[in-house]
């Protein structure tokens, strides 16, 4: 049975949302009746109210803010999910605020937001965790904030993450033990830490077994199916092609799907795939794809979480998982010959 939550209690008492939040606070323009209903529907249902209370103690609005700039829908959708289902239990309104990292004005526009809106809390997404000004801004202001995989000053606020560098060490590894030594490299969105975090373990687990790190095998991508094409063509253009291409995300490798079977390159007997984040695309593509699960949903829940029980600052790690499908399979021999030693 569920944890009753401050809607069950409102809907027992048969009084408002804001009602419940106000005995909640001790708000002295509560009438003594009004406050007896509330108590005694918190009574019958065995009401818990520390993670409500602590957010709307003093709040203005019973509103915490998601502050997005995030391009792939799958992403979002997932955050948005996450944030919503925790704020949706505690009775508290999620607003969702998309913005522009690279407009001179960010930081200007998150602090209206914050002043016409008097938002309780504010869930930072990346880019947005890492963006200098929004950060500034949001300093200066009495208003909690937290980030969901920051990728600098990782001690300024509370924090939730996934160890990027770790989920691409642990494929590159996976695909080293399958025979691969040649293994290709599609970064992220130079914008995005993680894009980094991930060239980071992509190295680290090269240089483990003693693969020398090629240049020429990491190429720039931008999170989009197309520069997943674009990266794939240089990469199988080379004279002695990867045997393995690793794209930083499923659909940049669902790019290099495309491009294989434009040139009749079979995956995963010529060429071995592997994505990251485990959306829907890597399921729905052929072959479907071996990536990393990213908990997206997870960390938007446990950063509104965090954020509505206050407190001290606090990082959380939230596990990844390595999915293994169609796209990955041993090295092909007669690929490996043109292989230079």
């Amino acid at each position: 049975m569920s944890r009753a939550n401050i809607r069950d209690v409102a809907a027992r008492a048969g009084v408002a949302v804001k009602t419940v939040s106000r005995v909640l606070n001790g708000h002295p323009y509560v009438s003594d009746a009004l406050r007896e209903k509330v108590q005694a529907a918190m009574a019958d249902l065995d009401f818990r109210p520390s993670v409500a209370a602590r957010i709307l103690s003093g709040a203005k609005s019973g509103q915490v803010a998601l502050i997005y700039d995030n391009p792939g829908p799958y992403y979002m959708f997932q955050i948005q999910k996450g944030c919503w289902e925790v704020c949706h239990d505690a009775g508290i309104r999620l607003l969702v605020q998309p913005v522009d990292v690279a407009d001179p004005r960010v930081g200007e526009q998150v602090r209206g937001l914050v002043s016409e809106t008097h938002v309780d809390g504010i869930i930072l997404s990346y880019p947005v965790t890492d963006c200098e000004p929004v950060l500034r801004a949001l300093e200066t202001m009495d208003v909690p904030f937290i980030r969901i995989s920051p990728g600098t000053n990782q001690a300024l606020t509370s924090s939730v993450f996934m160890d990027d560098a770790q989920a691409a060490d642990d494929m590159t590894t996976y695909l080293i033990n399958a025979g691969h030594r040649r293994i290709g490299f599609i970064k992220g969105d130079a914008h995005h830490m993680a894009s980094d975090d991930r060239l980071f373990g992509y190295r680290r687990a090269l240089d483990r077994v003693g693969i020398p790190f090629e240049p020429q095998l990491v190429v720039d991508g931008e999170f989009d199916f197309e520069s997943g094409v674009a990266g794939a063509r240089v990469l199988l253009d080379q004279p002695a092609r990867p045997t393995a291409i690793f794209a930083s995300n499923d659909d940049m490798a669902a790019g290099v799907l495309a491009v294989a079977h434009d040139r009749g390159i079979n995956v995963p007997g010529e060429l071995s795939v592997a994505g990251f984040d485990d959306t829907t695309l890597a399921r729905t593509v052929w072959p479907p794809l071996t990536t990393i699960r990213q908990p997206m949903a997870d960390l938007a829940r446990t950063a509104t979480r965090i954020l509505i029980a206050g407190g001290d600052i606090t990082h959380k790690r939230v596990p990844h998982e390595l999915v293994e499908r169609a796209s990955v399979g041993p090295p092909d021999k007669a690929t490996q010959r043109g292989t230079p030693e």
